[in-house]
Order: C-alpha cells, then structure tokens, then sequence
C-alpha cells in the first residue's frame, strides 16, 4: 500500500468490486472516445469491456489495484505476467479531476511493487500517441520506450522500466 501526502490511497482490489467496474468503464469510455473523437456509447463501454476482459488482473499471474484521493475512487491499474520476468501494465487510469495530484505516480509506484511481487524483473506497456498525458506521465517515472514487443491495433508506443 502507498500513502501520498495528497491523501492517495492505492490498493489491490478485485476488478468486479463497483468501484473498479465504474473505474474501469470510465477508463474505456476516455479511451475509446479519444480513438472516436467522439463520445463512446454505454453499449461500446459494454462490448469494450467484453472484447478485453480482465480475468488476467488476478493472482498469482496479475493484480489490479485502486486508487483514491481523499477517499474517492480515481484511479486504477493493472498489472499481469507476459513470461515469469516480464510484467504488463493495462488499464492505467487517473480520472481528468485527480491528474496532476500525484495520483499517476502513486498507481505507478504501487502497480511496479505488485509487479515485483509476481517476480517480475521489468515491466512493460503499449500506449497510442494521442494518449499524450499517460506518455509524459511513464516517461518522468523513469519509462522509457522501446521497440515494439506486441502489435495490436492500438499500440504506436511501447515503454520499459527495470524493476531490479
């Protein structure tokens, strides 16, 4: 657990609780509304949610966590084995009214401990380019990008950081 002098809060937290589910399709709905230009509709939220289940974000292979400034739910990760010392991050999410706070650092910090608690040695992650504050946000937390590890159609940037 982490404790930010901004009263962060992140701890590991099934992926099914309310909070996690609300956080998590608020996640979708920037992202997928970023891709669009537009707003994503509740069905997209929905069908997002079942083309990328997080049934991986549990132990022993993963963990999600949740993050809460001053006791509100705003902010998620999580984190999953690719092979027994790589670790993946997905679904990193601060809400737009909590950025700034230190909450991207605090899910960060919290998310790499859980990755090193699964044994991993580095930990990776794809982004795309129009994701701008989540690029800067991994790069002053010591990420750096990399060639490409995966493909998919929404991956344009992927970042490492060593966790040993």
């Amino acid at each position: 657990m982490s404790t930010y002098t901004t009263s962060w809060t992140v701890v590991p937290e099934p992926f099914t609780t309310p909070d996690a589910t609300a956080l998590r399709r608020a996640y979708y709905a920037e992202v997928a509304g970023r891709y669009w230009k537009r707003t994503a509709t509740e069905a997209e939220i929905d069908q997002g949610m079942l083309d990328d289940p997080a049934d991986d974000l549990v132990p022993p292979t993963g963990r999600f966590v949740v993050g809460r400034l001053h006791g509100e739910p705003l902010s998620c990760g999580g984190i999953r084995l690719l092979d027994p010392v790589t670790a993946e991050l997905t679904r990193v999410y601060v809400d737009p009214r909590a950025r700034g706070t230190g909450g991207g650092a605090a899910l960060l910090d919290v998310l790499e401990a859980e990755g090193r608690a699964l044994g991993a040695e580095r930990v990776r992650l794809d982004t795309r380019s129009d994701l701008v504050e989540a690029r800067a946000s991994y790069a002053r937390q010591g990420y750096r990008e990399i060639p490409a590890y995966k493909s998919g159609p929404y991956a344009e940037h992927w970042f490492e950081k060593r966790l040993v």
